[in-house]
């Protein structure tokens, strides 16, 4: 019986442990949480930023990562001309565009 004792105790010490399944689960899970909270909205926003560069004209009233506030005057493949004054205008990156200029709300 020596041998069915032993064989008894190496099977409820394996039914102790568990799976390597149940150790890598909430390791899984908290990646499944950091994807749909952090990078899925991350990627939507800048799928809009890219799109909206992309759609930019002559015409257009933007706003700039510092801060300028501008009307856009030129458009080349990589930058934009801002005429940000009477007789002022700028050359910029189009990626230092932050986005377009609210419509101003009449009282």
């Amino acid at each position: 019986m020596a041998p069915r004792a032993a064989i008894l105790a190496t099977l409820a010490q394996a039914a102790a442990q568990p799976s390597g399944l149940a150790l890598f689960l909430p390791l899984i899970l908290i990646m499944v949480i950091f994807y749909f909270l952090m990078i899925l909205p991350a990627q939507r926003r800048q799928k809009k930023v890219t799109q909206m560069l992309g759609a930019l004209k002559n015409g257009d009233k933007v706003i700039t990562n510092g801060g300028i506030y501008g009307t856009i005057v030129g458009l080349e493949s990589d930058a934009v001309q801002l005429r940000i004054a009477d007789q002022v205008k700028v050359k910029i990156s189009r990626s230092a565009i932050a986005g377009m200029q609210p419509e101003a709300k009449e009282s």
